[in-house]
């Protein structure tokens, strides 16, 4: 890509150019933190426009963008410190949005998951390469309060997620949910190429692995489509068999590969230190029931209580706002008392708003009195786990391995995710009637909660004195 003349760079002030460096970064970490949520808005008009293809199918068009982006985020951000930040950025953001607009055109699922796979490629070019040109256009005093709001700007994507959705749905289709990007990404491109800088390029490793991020993203796809077409095939069928078969096989080569490898996709020397294995494992168990929650709540206000879309978009978007509003303060307390108490409270907290839908929640719409107050319990529960978690999964690593460590953090968040969804098609299935509908949906709630108190359980065993790492520096949100 030819690079734009330096004369408009020297004609900007340092702080000016800082300052839109944050803008056009911010910009691509919006519109990949985006995507994780607003699609799930957009599933009950996806139901209606592909009438014929089954929920199992449909559950495709989250996790492939899921499973996508959490195989290739380490890998993407290797090939960022070789190649440039800038030179793989700007690829990031064309793959994303080239594959917003196939998913805008798309006209049978395949070619809409298709899409979301060359999605999900594009942003895990483009966050890590994101963070990496933030961090060189600020000095060091200073990065870690611009780092917060970088990962603020993930959190707000998310907060923001469920009514930008609805309303992009309600006024224009499920369609403009993914064309929306379009016109961002070609702001953010445009803007970048006056102001981004190429970062320095690390030559003195070998390539990373690549095959090993294909025997990831094969294995995680296998045993979501083993799970998600289970009840259909039937779980002793030769499909599923085979699909089982190739989750294990492949998965087993990819942990021998991440063994060989100068490069590999996985560190597993990482693990030596408890406080991280633990994290992560904590974090897998928690996005099993984070994400199975977001999608099943859209889906039992529209299909149970017969919302409209923009009625259920508003009526989730109260839980993001308490997570973006907790989520600060619980980093900071966390950093003083230590991950764990944080974390066993966060995590009870969770469970406790999902138990009072389970067990509250009825045919009829009691939306103040029932589903408002479960909702703000869960946002305070999130608040307190999730980018807590982030900083715990770090907390014991060295500070040049920070990047990596979060990093693999992420990944564990998109694979628990990409799991919960598929475990949510086989728990709601399809059912007849209203009642067996509530039925499901209260089943959905007490395995989430179960989830929820798992990863409890296993943030149980943090050390209480994990807590010197710097809380903002992990991941995107």
């Amino acid at each position: 890509m030819k690079q734009p003349p330096s004369v408009h760079v020297a004609d900007l002030g340092e702080k000016r150019l800082a300052r839109l460096v944050f803008v056009v970064t911010s910009l691509g970490a919006f519109m990949g933190s985006l995507d994780l949520s607003i699609v799930n808005i957009a599933f009950p008009a996806l139901e209606r426009s592909f009438s014929h293809d089954s929920t199992a199918a449909l559950a495709w068009v989250i996790t492939a963008y899921s499973i996508t982006f959490g195989s290739l985020l380490v890998i993407a951000g290797r090939t960022s410190d070789r190649l440039g930040s800038r030179r793989v950025f700007n690829f990031g953001l064309a793959v994303f949005c080239g594959g917003s607009i196939l998913c805008a055109g798309a006209v049978t699922v395949p070619l809409l998951v298709a899409g979301r796979v060359i999605q999900g490629a594009g942003a895990a070019a483009m966050l890590p390469a994101s963070l990496s040109l933030l961090l060189g256009a600020y000095p060091s005093e200073r990065r870690t309060h611009i780092v917060s709001l970088w990962a603020g700007i993930g959190a707000l994507a998310v907060a923001t997620g469920p009514t930008l959705g609805a309303t992009l749905v309600s006024v224009g289709g499920w369609r403009w949910v993914f064309l929306v990007n379009a016109p961002v990404g070609v702001l953010a491109y445009f803007m970048g190429r006056r102001v981004l800088r190429e970062s320095a390029r690390d030559r003195s490793h070998h390539a990373p692995d690549y095959l090993g991020a294909i025997l990831i993203l094969g294995s995680l796809g296998s045993l979501v489509l083993a799970i998600t077409e289970g009840p259909s095939w039937g779980w002793a069928s030769l499909r599923v068999l085979v699909a089982g078969a190739a989750t294990i096989v492949l998965g087993a080569w990819f942990i021998v590969r991440c063994t060989q490898h100068p490069e590999p996709v996985l560190d597993l020397t990482l693990f030596r230190a408890r406080t991280f294995g633990v994290a992560n494992a904590a974090t897998l168990l928690y996005a099993v029931a984070f994400f199975a929650m977001l999608l099943g709540n859209i889906l039992f206000l529209t299909s149970v209580w017969h919302y409209s879309i923009i009625v259920a978009g508003l009526c989730v978007t109260p839980g993001p706002l308490v997570v973006a509003s907790v989520a600060g303060p619980a980093g900071r307390i966390a950093h003083r008392i230590g991950f764990r108490s944080i974390l066993l409270i966060g995590t009870a907290t969770f469970a406790l708003g999902l138990m009072m839908f389970a067990l509250r929640i009825g045919l009829h719409r009691e939306f103040l009195t029932r589903w408002l107050p479960a909702t703000l319990v869960i946002g305070l529960g999130i608040g307190l786990t999730f980018p807590v978690l982030g900083a715990a999964a770090v907390s014991s690593l060295r500070a040049e391995r920070y990047a990596v460590g979060s990093a693999v953090n992420q990944t564990a968040r998109q694979i628990g995710g990409a799991i919960g969804v598929a475990l949510l098609v086989v728990l709601l299935g399809a059912p007849t009637s209203s009642v067996m509908a509530l039925s499901r949906f209260h089943d959905l709630w007490f395995f989430c909660a179960l989830m929820a108190l798992a990863s409890g359980t296993a943030s149980a065993f943090l050390s209480r004195s994990s807590t010197h790492a710097s809380f903002v520096t992990p991941g995107v949100d």
